[in-house]
């Protein structure tokens, strides 16, 4: 038994994260860890062009559009994005959706194609917030979401089954500074969901008031 087991041969994993300063990469390095914990062999990238042949490419954070020659590197390439796809795909849907309102937000792992976020479904993940979490603790969820999501395809892989996208399809629009912008007469209970989702350094929620511009921070008080 323990023969056999040892003699099996377990697939080559890529993880690609090309955004060095992204909240994303501490999980990144978590998922690989896990992987090779399992058995897996795992190669870890910054840049698409460094990319070597494998069997699964997860790729996480990236900013950059992989080139067709470049996906064809590896059996899958897998996407996590936090939407029932076909809604919601584009930009941003987690910031979205916490804006909306929501706190029970699906999360998706699929197959990267040509087309933006129209590969087929493999799993679904839900992260489930309380109402009260802020930027860094969202982003916690998140990632140990996107790495439940990760380690179900690798550990199912080779037998997993895609299923293709069915219904009307929705878009984010890319998020800008701009978008942290808020009315100064509304109610704090009104922007909360805005102040939430504020990176405090990279995009603070920010106010104009008599022609002067006043940026908010908010951070929860140490218990």
């Amino acid at each position: 038994y323990f023969y056999q087991a040892w003699k099996v041969k377990r697939a080559r994993v890529s993880i690609l994260s090309d955004n060095a300063d992204s909240w994303i990469q501490p999980f990144c390095r978590s998922l690989a860890a896990q992987l090779i914990d399992r058995g897996f062999v795992v190669d870890v990238y910054k840049d698409w062009k460094d990319l070597e042949k494998g069997d699964i490419l997860f790729i996480l954070g990236c900013e950059k559009i992989l080139p067709n020659d470049v996906l064809s590197l590896h059996k899958h390439n897998l996407v996590v994005h936090e939407s029932d796809l076909p809604r919601g795909k584009g930009w941003s849907p987690l910031s979205w959706q916490i804006i909306g309102g929501k706190n029970k937000i699906p999360n998706t792992i699929f197959e990267a194609s040509s087309k933006v976020d129209s590969g087929v479904i493999y799993y679904q993940d839900f992260i489930c917030l309380e109402g009260h979490e802020l930027v860094e603790e969202i982003r916690n969820v998140q990632g140990l979401s996107t790495i439940k999501l990760c380690l179900r395809f690798a550990d199912e892989y080779p037998n997993v089954v895609g299923l293709p996208q069915t219904g009307q399809e929705t878009f984010y629009a890319r998020r800008t500074p701009s978008d942290s912008e808020i009315n100064s007469q509304q109610t704090i209970d009104a922007i909360f969901n805005r102040l939430r989702i504020a990176d405090n350094e990279k995009y603070p929620v920010f106010f104009y008031k008599n022609g002067v511009k006043y940026i908010i921070k908010i951070y929860k008080e140490s218990l």
